[in-house]
């Protein structure tokens, strides 16, 4: 049971002095800074922290959980305490999802190096881990929890309770059985290599055996032709399968004599189920495979509202923070609320509210390192600006100083304003979205188009914060006060500097779709409120479809959405809608939709629009929906789960009720959802066997979701897993027909051949987070066919 994390704990001095523990500071606040004894555990995968070095200890993080560690000059907690603590003695720990990061003091700058260099090995080494060697370090870590004596072997009392840690009630006889077969040295107790030997007759998948002997001859193994078969006839992989076949038994066939013989064990055939080879996702979407020259006004833009919040609109935290995580989830327009702020220096927060304050040139700078680590498609900086001119002045200088060449300031190559630049011209450079002064006649409209525009948000949003505006009255009247110097004259509203820097993204008010038609410019945009672009889709689907055709256009939440909720985007996107944006700090379905859809594509941010939501004269209207082809037939078969996680993981003899619900997303007719039976006491190897069928109108829309859930007869079932992504990102298959022909309510659809679509394939879970639950995961079998009904009506 060695591995690299193993061999390394003995050897590599850092990790030595981690696993002796060390005294540092845990920082929170400015106010919150508490000594705490830090230690790496001898597992190599787990750090526990106590109050004192002999002290009880707890468990604090484990490293898989970690995406990086930051130096204190890149803290934003630690560079305010700079007159306190030294940077080069702290260091932050960043964890991936929304989990808050974890802000260290050590007692030397030496010692800081040392945690630094550690915890980023041992981070590189959980990343390079292939699927078997994540395994096996998943076996090793149950392993040493359930030795609860440390003795290095598990007795069968230990083992039964280590059932429980692993989400399945078992038999005792059954359990015993299997603890007997597995201790060959007749010594009542299980070492490392008999556990491992327990573990996998713990996880024999008889549905995957059963598939694997339909395929070979002997039962025993699959041979090449064998293996081309399956891959032909099953994964759709057809004129590839030979080249693939030698190629994934090369990759996944753990015998050495097996890939010489070019033969595949069963064990090699699951480690191909299991792998990125057998998931659901096409591996061929993952890389930017979409034409990236086309307009802006053809893309869904990945987009985010109110950036700098970490928690709610009323009080929650404003931090730079907010933009790394949503640049680091594909974000490519943020919010930026910019508002007068002390001693000249605009800052950023949600107005007459009574969340923090950061400054705009630290956002600035915050955009200017991270705008294009993820994707190096153009940054949207979407400018919602309520400074004075003074104000404004200082804005468009930190805009143009720290951004220098990323900023896009001047059109494309001097080229005419005819229609928008594609994200390919636009590669590498930051676009400011905000109110411009183009002409005279905008100097002279503006004041009655703000008007215009502050009335409709008024009428569709009513005020949310009354108690709060009535509390912060004293700071409105001194922001008054300070403003009286500006001059009433309509041109000194909007600072020229500042316009100057809006090239291709300027914001006017909406009024109709025919007047924007006959009166805006291709680079002109307008924002809606959810209320607002939702009444747009229902009462007038193919005018706002044709709008967003020739512009952009922005969609945001409600103000009443004071706990940072979220809308689902799917119906705005369904009208073409390119920015629809989100409150990313908030977990939940409608931020799963929108993470599995922008998934796509090199997680760029940008997503290719179907054509008929490009074309000016599309006839499409999502509402009510004629359809561009013909409608599919889509069947899920739900059979098996895996090594789900427990829902409270804090009960050791709590065991979940797992049940799988698929969900379909997309135009109206098409959003629908079933769900399977539960099975009652077992999240460790769960089997379902159900099959469900979707009739799908416009499968270019469609989003699909699955979601696993503990089954909870008391109140709603409770949140165990999901994994969420576009209809045409699914890896493609053939259908098994046999499968299927029991199913009395299926025999209808079995007449003619079936399409190519899916076909065995393993869904990796992810935590209501978005992040992963390795090795929870889902076996389905999915496949599509033409509607035999609409055949039939012709």
């Amino acid at each position: 049971m060695a591995s690299q994390i193993q061999d390394r704990l003995t050897t590599d001095q850092d990790l030595l002095l981690m696993q002796e523990g060390t005294m540092m500071r845990k920082v929170r606040t400015k106010f919150w800074k508490k000594l705490r004894f830090f230690r790496l555990q001898n597992d190599g995968m787990t750090v526990w922290h106590a109050r004192q070095a002999d002290g009880e200890a707890k468990p604090t993080f484990s490293i898989s959980d970690v995406e990086t560690i930051r130096k204190g000059h890149d803290s934003e907690l630690l560079r305010n305490l700079i007159e306190e603590f030294p940077l080069e003695q702290g260091f932050t720990i960043v964890f991936h999802g929304r989990r808050p990061n974890l802000d260290l003091v050590a007692d030397s700058a030496e010692e800081a190096q040392i945690w630094m260099r550690g915890l980023q090995l041992l981070v590189d080494l959980v990343a390079s881990m292939d699927h078997q060697e994540q395994l096996d370090q998943w076996v090793r870590e149950w392993f040493q929890r359930g030795d609860r004596n440390q003795d290095g072997r598990m007795s069968f009392s230990e083992a039964q309770r280590l059932l429980l840690l692993m989400n399945v009630e078992m038999d005792q006889d059954y359990a015993l059985s299997l603890f007997q077969t597995a201790n060959v040295s007749q010594s009542d107790t299980l070492d490392g290599e008999e556990f491992v030997q327990f573990y996998k007759a713990l996880t024999k998948r008889t549905e995957v055996e059963q598939l694997f002997e339909n395929f070979s001859s002997d039962g025993q193994k699959l041979t090449l032709l064998e293996f081309v078969d399956f891959l032909r006839e099953e994964q759709k992989e057809k004129d590839h399968a030979p080249d693939l076949a030698l190629e994934f038994i090369d990759r996944y066939e753990p015998s050495e004599n097996g890939r010489l013989r070019h033969v595949l064990s069963k064990d090699g055939f699951l480690g191909y189920l299991c792998s990125k080879d057998g998931n659901i996702f096409n591996q061929d979407c993952l890389p930017v495979y979409q034409d990236m020259t086309q307009p802006l006004s053809h893309y869904y833009i990945n987009s985010s509202h109110n950036t700098y919040l970490l928690r709610d609109q009323l009080c929650g935290q404003s931090s730079v923070e907010g933009y790394i995580r949503a640049l680091k989830r594909g974000c490519r327009c943020v919010e930026v609320d910019v508002w007068d702020g002390p001693g000249g220096e605009p800052i950023v927060y949600h107005g007459h509210t009574l969340t923090s304050r950061i400054l705009f040139k630290d956002v600035v700078a915050t955009l200017a390192q991270y705008a294009f680590q993820l994707s190096d498609y153009p940054l949207i900086l979407s400018l919602e600006n309520h400074c004075t001119w003074e104000q404004q002045k200082t804005l468009a200088q930190h805009l143009t100083e720290i951004l220098g060449e990323q900023l896009l300031s001047t059109t494309i190559d001097g080229l005419l304003m005819d229609k928008l630049p594609s994200p390919e011209q636009l590669r590498g450079k930051i676009l400011v979205k905000g109110k411009k002064l183009s002409t005279i006649e905008d100097i002279e409209d503006i004041d009655e188009e703000e008007e215009l525009e502050n009335n409709q948000e008024s009428e569709l949003d009513a005020d949310p914060y009354p108690v709060l505006d009535a509390l912060l009255q004293s700071e409105s009247q001194e922001l008054t006060s300070r403003s009286k110097h500006i001059k009433k004259d309509s041109t000194t509203i909007l600072c020229p500097d500042l316009s100057a820097l809006v090239v291709y993204l300027r914001t006017v008010p909406f009024c109709s779709f025919t007047h924007s038609k006959e009166n805006y410019h291709i680079y002109d945009m307008s924002s809606f409120s959810e209320s607002k672009a939702r009444h747009l889709v229902k009462e007038a689907g193919n005018e706002f479809v044709q709008h967003n055709a020739r512009q952009l256009c922005r969609v945001y939440p409600s103000a009443l959405r004071t706990d940072s909720s979220n809308f689902h985007p799917q119906e705005l996107w369904n009208a073409g809608c390119q920015m629809v944006a989100m409150n990313m700090q908030t977990a939940g379905s409608a931020m799963d939709i929108c993470d599995g859809f922008f998934r796509q594509n090199g997680g760029s941010g940008y997503v290719l629009k179907p054509e008929f939501l490009c074309d000016i004269q599309s006839s499409f209207d999502p509402e009510r929906p004629i359809s561009l082809y013909q409608a599919k037939v889509l069947l899920v078969q739900v059979i098996s789960g895996q090594r789900l996680p427990k829902v409270d993981s804090t009960k050791e003899t709590s065991v979940v009720d797992p049940l799988v619900k698929v969900e379909l997303f997309g135009v109206p007719e098409d959003t629908r959802q079933q769900e399977t039976s539960y099975v009652e006491n077992n999240g460790f190897n769960p089997y379902w066997g159900q099959t469900f069928c979707f009739r799908v109108q416009v499968p270019e829309l469609v989003i699909l979701r699955f979601v696993v859930k503990d089954y909870n007869w008391k109140s709603r079932n409770n949140f165990i897993g999901q994994y969420t992504l576009p209809w045409t990102c699914v890896k493609q298959g053939e259908a098994i027909l046999e499968l299927l022909a029991n199913i009395p309510t299926l025999a209808p659809f079995l007449t003619q051949p079936f399409c190519p679509f899916p076909g065995y394939r393993h869904i990796s879970l992810l935590s209501r987070d978005g992040t992963s639950l390795h090795p929870a995961s889902i076996f389905v079998y999915i496949c599509m066919r033409e509607d035999l009904e609409e055949e039939d009506e012709s």
